[in-house]
């Protein structure tokens, strides 16, 4: 359940009477666009009030007469799904800069310079979404606002979401313990064993994942690892 100090007030206004329920403001708009979850997880608590911020409760009979229901669960999904999320402008500035936050690494981790075929570092990422005043909505999910943030930045930077194949080669004594860590990263496209004993296979990542897929690789391997992008 949601802390209530973090919660942020749901509002529904119908037949002249106010409904507010607490919730958090990222998994109510998740909820509100249809994704799978329980209500009771967007619910700092399982009630339904006049005013929030003075702890004032609507009546059962009330809820009947505007919901035709008197389980706050029930009237809850309908302020949801009918009323607006109330957002302070500090709470909305906050979010703003997590969500930020998370579309460049998630950038950072699917795209490449389609030029090099290298990733683009967090920071150079950032600098362009600056240049090219891309705007992050604090309520939108962070996949919903990839492909719009790579097409206004590709105006500063050659960027797109790639994927990459990288043909590995491993020393039979690494690869029982690299295998699984390997198809974490990807989809195995080839594999065979040679007569030493050494795996070889060809993997496809993400094209910004690169650079910690080969550190991972040589970790696990004390460097006794080869790779080769192919493509």
């Amino acid at each position: 359940m949601v802390n209530v100090d973090d919660a942020v007030i749901a509002r529904l206004e119908s037949y002249g009477e106010r409904f507010e329920i607490l919730v958090d403001a990222e998994l109510a708009a998740d909820y509100k666009r249809g994704e799978d979850i329980d209500i009771s997880d967007v619910l700092a608590v399982e009630e339904i009030f006049k005013d929030a911020h003075k702890a004032d409760k609507i009546s059962e009979e009330l809820m009947e007469k505007v919901f035709e229901n008197t389980d706050p669960l029930e009237v809850a999904d309908q302020i949801i799904h009918k009323g607006t999320i109330q957002i302070t402008a500090n709470q909305r500035r906050k979010m703003q800069e997590e969500k930020t936050k998370q579309v460049i690494s998630q950038i950072a981790r699917e795209a490449i310079n389609p030029q090099t075929k290298l990733p683009h570092p967090p920071k150079r990422i950032a600098k362009a979404m600056e240049e090219a005043k891309v705007h992050i909505d604090p309520l939108k999910t962070v996949q919903e606002q990839i492909k719009p943030t790579v097409k206004a930045i590709l105006t500063k930077i050659p960027i797109s979401i790639e994927k990459v194949q990288v043909a590995v080669k491993i020393p039979g004594i690494y690869a029982g313990k690299a295998y699984t860590p390997i198809t974490q990263y990807g989809t195995l496209i080839k594999e065979e064993w040679e007569n030493d004993g050494s795996w070889i296979g060809i993997v496809e990542i993400p094209g910004g994942l690169q650079d910690e897929f080969y550190t991972t690789l040589s970790g696990l391997t004390h460097g006794d690892v080869e790779t080769k992008l192919l493509k």
